[in-house]
C-alpha cells in the first residue's frame, strides 16, 4: 500500500488495522491528546497519514476522551 495515495482509505481505521496495512514501511507514530489530563476512551483511530521521505507518519486519537481531575498543587 502506498501511504501517499491511500491516506484517505486509512483515515478513521483502527490504528492496528492501519499498521497492518502499512507493514513493511518505516513508521512514525504519535497519539494526539487534549491539552488537559485525560484518558482515551474507545478505539484508537488514524486521524492523519503523511509521508516524509521513506517514513510514513501516523497520527491517531481515541474516539473520545474523559477529563481527569487536576492534580492538587
Amino acid at each position: 500500500m502506498d501511504p501517499s495515495t491511500d491516506a484517505p482509505v486509512l483515515t478513521l481505521l483502527p490504528e492496528v488495522e492501519a499498521r497492518r496495512a502499512l507493514s513493511g514501511s518505516a513508521l512514525s507514530f504519535a497519539v494526539l491528546a487534549p491539552p488537559f489530563p485525560a484518558i482515551g476512551i474507545g478505539t484508537l483511530r488514524v486521524l492523519r497519514v503523511s509521508t516524509l521521505g521513506a517514513t510514513t507518519e501516523i497520527v491517531a486519537g481515541y474516539d473520545r476522551y474523559e477529563r481527569l481531575p487536576e492534580a492538587p498543587k
